[in-house]
């Protein structure tokens, strides 16, 4: 059987010999066409054009543009590159890339290595056969690819990549990247206005992120007799094993032996390729594991992340791994996140998120803080939208995770500040006399170690960032970072107004204009504080008093993003506009669809073809030997055979449920099929169909317990979640 064969291949496996390459830090960006490399191959004034490009976002001539192109091949070929492409991030949630060879033949026998600006700069790609919300049908096919400056190009294997934007010819963007831009230059422009009430020395404010990504690590042997991991990423059926992670002995246990060769490949990898790789360890649930970067710039920290779960597949099967970024692929245990540390610094190095040492700078922590806080309580809904997904539901509110209520997290000390902060009058805090200014030269002592963890928090403040732990593991960061950077900036821009309107028509100062704005911020901003239990059926009911939105679902909470609100906050904040955002929703909803469908036919096919054959087996095997029973003991066979009989009873019934609610599943399926919108297909799917998931996986799981081991075809729990 191939499951007992795969185990015994399991037991033969031995880790793979990891060779380390040099010195980590040698290692670092070695291919990455970063600015050392730009400075080295560069004339000063293409240097300096391309580092305007990165810095201002000023545009390159295509002159310039050529002799680029020329530098960036000759450094690719020395790379051991053949082929080029432009490398984005199409609304499939991966990345896509298509290699054209440097070779172009000159005549019939000779040949060179080309690559011009034009071909670095912008390149045609068909629209149509990338999720376009209808923006492009199949006979409007043109889209672009449109170089990124900013996110340097690397090589990856023998390839050159370049990060671009991918637009339709009707310049509608197709892409997570282009938005993001947008959004991050808003935040930019925002935060930097805001920022000269403090330091006129500031001229620019970047968006920084850092992305924990969890994953589970299977034997690729075993996954292999597993439909439903291969085919959905997650197991669609299985028992709990007798021992998952109620011990608690695996977060940050002894790393095994396999995984840990593999993280040192995979290591070594990432820093060849720039991405700043720092923390590795055991997660919570067994066979899961976390890597960490060090944070930075968050367009290139998106790229990266995208980057990053491409290399971990790669490098997983180099070990016989299969990696899963499912948010819940098994039941019972944790599932997996993607926490995305979200701060603002300037380009004089100060952290706009950490508080300093001085009264003037902690009120400059206090302005991005609420305004942070105030931003996410305005748009609390359209936050939790932007991480919706149908894999993302199986995780959001599962004990384990935080729920789909959005809430802030800041802390028992930092809470005390602000209620100290409201009830102080004017006077009070501008009275250096008073010395009551002593609410804001305390921070500094108060933050250390002041914000204690708390999980069931989807939106956490950290000590110096923000920490937006409701992403999921499978998720392009491009999204939520988007969403939440506009949010703020357009705060930002309502509290730079609501001060300039203080300052013109009263004589009052510019700290005292700034802490009455801040101090109406905390009495507005109290209903999306929370410190408690997420988890919990109280926070619940607490929520809905407080009229925070409670979308457990995907087609309740994608609804959002088409709400007037969300689309003149785009439309006003210059990031997405209305067919662009109507667009995106058709999509999301047809995902949704695509994956629930999926799994619905997956499992339907799983349980006829697989589950009640085996049962069937094991049923046949019992009625031999009742039969067997009945001729040794005659007339007192059903004493002596009670049990067997019974079985034989049990496993029928269990058979019969699972025949019924297949079919039930299967009509209710084609009904929803039969709905004329993505809309109502995304609703049907969610109400009509997926409840017959769980009924189908009850009696398929409780066969597994009564079917003899030696027959189960599937491999079960306690086989998945080991390595050796």
């Amino acid at each position: 059987m191939l499951r007992f064969n795969a185990l015994t291949e399991l037991q033969k496996k031995k880790p793979i010999v990891v060779v380390e390459k040099g010195k980590r830090s040698q290692l670092f960006a070695a291919h990455v066409f970063n600015e050392e490399a730009m400075h080295q191959r560069m004339t000063l004034e293409v240097f300096e054009s391309v580092m305007q490009a990165i810095r201002k976002g000023t545009k390159i001539d295509r002159k310039i543009a050529d002799q680029v192109a020329i530098a960036m091949r000759d450094w690719a070929i020395e790379k051991g590159a053949t082929h080029y492409t432009h490398w984005f991030q199409p609304l499939t949630g991966g990345t896509a890339e298509k290699h054209d060879a440097f070779f172009e033949p000159i005549t019939r026998d000779k040949a060179m290595e080309h690559f011009s600006g034009n071909q670095l700069v912008q390149q045609e790609s068909d629209a149509s056969s990338f999720p376009n919300g209808g923006i492009r049908n199949t006979f409007e096919a043109r889209g672009y690819t449109a170089w990124d400056p900013s996110s340097p190009p690397f090589v990856f294997g023998t390839v050159l990549c370049i990060p671009t934007i991918f637009i339709a010819y009707t310049g509608e963007a197709l892409d997570n990247k282009t938005p993001l831009l947008k959004a991050l230059s808003v935040i930019d422009k925002a935060a930097t206005e805001v920022v000269q009430y403090f330091d006129k020395n500031v001229s620019k404010v970047t968006t920084t992120l850092g992305c924990e990504q969890e994953y589970f690590l299977i034997d690729k042997t075993l996954a292999s007799t597993r439909p439903d991991l291969l085919i959905t990423g997650r197991t669609l059926l299985g028992h709990t094993a007798a021992k998952g992670q109620q011990l608690e002995d695996h977060y940050l246990g002894a790393i095994p032996s396999r995984v840990l060769a593999y993280m040192r490949d995979l290591e070594q990898e990432c820093l060849l390729l720039g991405i700043p790789v720092k923390t590795r360890h055991n997660e919570v649930a067994p066979n899961q594991f976390e890597l960490a970067p060090i944070f930075g710039e968050a367009n290139l920290a998106v790229d990266q992340n995208s980057l990053l779960m491409e290399l971990m597949r790669k490098v997983a099967e180099r070990h016989d791994f299969l990696i899963l970024f499912h948010e819940k692929p098994f039941a019972g245990v944790n599932g997996s996140g993607k926490h995305n540390n979200w701060s603002l610094v300037t380009n004089t190095g100060v952290n706009l998120l950490s508080p300093g040492r001085t009264p003037l700078r902690n009120l400059q922590f206090l302005t991005f803080f609420l305004c942070t806080i105030k931003a996410v309580y305005t748009y609390e809904s359209l936050l939790r939208a932007s991480i919706a997904s149908a894999t993302n539901d199986y995780r959001l509110g599962a004990n384990e995770a935080p729920p789909a209520i959005m809430s802030v997290f800041i802390g028992e000390q930092l809470t005390k500040v602000l209620q100290e902060l409201e009830k102080a009058s004017v006077e009070e805090t501008t009275s250096k006399e008073k010395n009551v200014l002593n609410v804001l030269a305390n921070i500094p002592d108060l933050l250390i170690d002041a914000t204690d963890r708390n999980r069931t928090s989807p939106f956490a403040f950290t000590g110096n960032k923000f920490e937006f732990r409701a992403v999921g593991a499978k998720a392009n960061c491009g999204k939520p970072m988007m969403v939440l950077s506009t949010i703020v900036a357009k705060q930002l821009m309502n509290f730079k107004k609501e001060v300039d309107i203080l300052l013109k028509k009263n004589e009052i100062k510019k700290e005292e204009a700034i802490l009455k704005i801040l101090r109406e911020y905390v009495k507005v901003s109290k209903p999306i504080l929370f410190e408690g239990d997420g988890y919990s059926k109280a926070w619940e009911k607490e929520a809905q008093k407080r009229g925070l939105s409670n979308h457990k679902t995907t087609p309740e909470a994608l609804k959002e993003n088409i709400s007037e609100k969300a689309i003149v906050l785009f439309q006003e904040m210059g990031v997405l506009s209305r067919v662009e955002i109507e667009a995106r929703y058709e999509i999301a909803l047809e995902e949704y669809v695509k994956t629930v469908q999926i799994e619905a036919r997956v499992l339907g096919d799983i349980a006829r073809n697989h589950v009640v054959p085996t049962a069937v087996r094991y049923q046949n095997i019992l009625i031999e030997n009742v039969r067997g029973l009945k001729e040794v003991f005659a007339e007192h066979y059903e004493e002596v055979a009670l049990e067997q009989m019974d079985l034989i009873r049990h496993i029928s019934e269990h058979i019969k449920e699972i025949h019924s609610k297949v079919s039930q599943m299967v009509e209710a399926r084609k009904k929803v099929n039969l709905l004329s919108s993505f809309e109502e297909k995304a609703r049907g799917y969610c109400y009509e169909v997926k409840p017959f998931f769980d009924q189908i996986r009850y009696h398929c799981d409780k066969l597994e317990l009564m079917v003899d081991d030696e027959l189960w075809t599937l491999t079960k729990y306690r086989e998945l979640l080991s390595v050796n």
